[in-house]
Parts: structure tokens; C-alpha cells; sequence
């Protein structure tokens, strides 16, 4: 995804951002329905040394796309006003919906310097664009519906009970298909073209805004 030194260490400040909000959002919107399981372990916060995972930021450098270390939720915790089904479905989709608030909210910034005239350096604009390409890497990928990405989470929540089971299955052999596509090169196929859709809707947007 970086192609020098440079470029990689521009990058952080994306990683960082990327990581800490997601799983963040995940805890958050589990506290705020009843389940204090993350806060009680020190993941209510938006600290990255507390969410980043080892195997899926060195991923997210050299693919461009990964993952941080799950929040640990407890769905039986949450309030009696709502299925454990759906509010597994909100905390999961909290964490992509964030990277790409975070995301549309990079290039409306970028936007405003622009009209505004501000002249941005190199390193600014390297550090602006891996804000915005890690954060809709992070939702994109993130939403594939492969345990334990979020994606599965919230189709079993939109599933029948009968078809559930499958995901169950899939869940035994998850990592080595995220290994697999990840590292032959497969996810160029279909999520880099699904990055790239939705960062153009993004600036379509801010330009709407902006």
C-alpha cells in the first residue's frame, strides 16, 4: 500500500485514528446498551495502544487493509429493551460507520484548505490521504461478512435462525480465509474497487458540502 519509508511513517496518524475510533465505537455503543464488559477492561477510550492487533496492523500496512483487536462484548449484558440480536447488530456496525464518518470528515478538511487557499505540503497531503484510505479500507473490509469481521455480525443478525448455522461453520476456518485473500492478492479483486467507489462518494459528497 506505501510504496517508501516515507509514506509509511505519513501513515500513522491514519492507523492510529483508524483503529482507536472503531473499536472505540464498538465499546461505546455496548456501554450504552448495558454492556460495561469492554469499559471494565480498559477499552472504553480511544487510547491505540489499547485496540491495536500485532497480525492485522502489519495486514492494514502491506494490504492496505486489517483489522484491530476485537472489543469483547457481552450481548447478554444489554438492556431488556432490545434483542441481543440487533444490539450486536449496532455495536458492530458502529465501528464501520465511524471509519467512514472519520473518513468524509477528512475530506471535507481537505476540501476547506483548498477553497480557503491554504497551500498544504507533501507531507500533509500524504497524511490526509492515509486518514482517508485506511479509514475506508478499515469499513470496507471490516463489513465482509466473515467471522469475526463485523459483517458476519450484523447478517446474522438479518439472517432467519436457520441460515445462521452456516456462519457458525464458516467461523471455524475464518482466519485462514482472511489469511488466504489477504496474502494471494484476492482482495484487490473486490475491495480495492469498493474502497475506491466509496471514497469517490465521499468527496462527491463534500463537494456538496464544501
Amino acid at each position: 500500500m506505501f510504496n517508501d519509508l516515507y509514506s509509511l511513517i505519513a501513515s500513522i496518524p491514519g492507523l492510529l485514528l483508524g483503529f482507536a475510533f472503531h473499536e472505540f465505537a464498538h465499546a461505546w455503543v455496548a456501554y450504552k446498551l448495558g454492556d460495561d464488559t469492554a469499559a471494565r477492561e480498559g477499552r472504553l477510550n480511544i487510547n491505540p495502544l489499547s485496540h491495536l492487533d500485532p497480525v492485522g496492523t502489519l495486514l492494514l500496512i502491506f494490504t492496505g487493509f486489517g483489522w484491530a483487536k476485537p472489543v469483547p462484548v457481552n450481548p447478554v449484558r444489554f438492556t431488556r429493551r432490545i434483542d441481543m440480536r440487533t444490539g450486536m447488530m449496532l455495536v458492530s456496525l458502529a465501528g464501520p460507520l465511524t471509519n467512514v464518518l472519520i473518513a468524509l470528515l477528512t475530506v471535507i478538511s481537505w476540501g476547506l484548505l483548498v477553497r480557503f487557499g491554504i497551500e498544504l505540503s507533501p507531507v500533509l497531503e500524504i497524511i490526509l490521504q492515509g486518514i482517508l484510505s485506511i479509514n475506508v479500507g478499515l469499513a470496507v473490509f471490516n463489513l465482509l461478512p466473515i467471522p469475526p469481521l463485523d459483517g458476519s455480525k450484523i447478517l446474522f443478525g438479518l439472517l432467519p435462525y436457520r441460515y445462521t448455522r452456516w456462519l457458525e461453520l464458516l467461523e471455524q476456518y475464518s482466519y485462514p480465509i482472511l489469511f488466504l485473500m489477504l496474502l494471494t492478492g484476492f482482495h484487490r479483486v473486490l475491495l480495492v474497487p469498493l474502497r475506491d467507489v466509496l471514497i469517490t462518494f465521499l468527496q462527491f459528497v463534500a463537494n456538496l458540502i464544501v
